[in-house]
């Protein structure tokens, strides 16, 4: 079997589709500290894109891509989806901050169940899952400062 290598592939982007574009553009920018890097609009197709990411995106860092199908104001998000992870220097302060944001903390900040690394949870404004996991030496220039 054929292996590919690290400068072959990368994840590029994370889609989410959600109600309401800006909430989720506020809610990505102004909580989790994350930039606008683009935003378009495709009236053909009746649907809005917009781009959210730390550090300029790619090819850096994923993005997440915020997709508002027009007049669709929610959505079944099932039973497979997870959460989306962001790396912190310190979850107690992050989570602390994204309080005073006017963000969700639906799990504090704690020791993992049978480990050791502090991880807390968010939720979006669609109800999707942001997991904070505190990182030792996690990169101080990305988001939750």
């Amino acid at each position: 079997m054929s292996h590919w290598h690290n400068d072959c592939m990368r994840i590029l982007h994370t889609m989410l589709r959600v109600g309401d574009l800006q909430r989720s553009i506020d809610f990505y920018t102004d909580v989790l500290g994350m930039q606008l890097l683009r935003r378009s609009e495709n009236p053909a197709y009746k649907y809005s894109l917009a781009f959210v990411g730390y550090d300029g995106g790619n090819p850096g860092q994923a993005e997440i891509e915020l997709t508002y199908n027009w007049g669709k104001t929610e959505y079944d998000r099932g039973d497979a989806y997870g959460h989306i992870a962001i790396g912190v220097p310190d979850a107690y302060t992050a989570c602390a901050k994204i309080k005073a944001a006017g963000g969700q903390v639906t799990r504090e900040p704690g020791p993992v169940k049978g480990g050791k690394t502090v991880i807390a949870f968010v939720t979006d404004p669609d109800g999707y899952q942001i997991e904070i996991i505190q990182r030792v030496g996690a990169a101080s220039g990305a988001g939750l400062r």
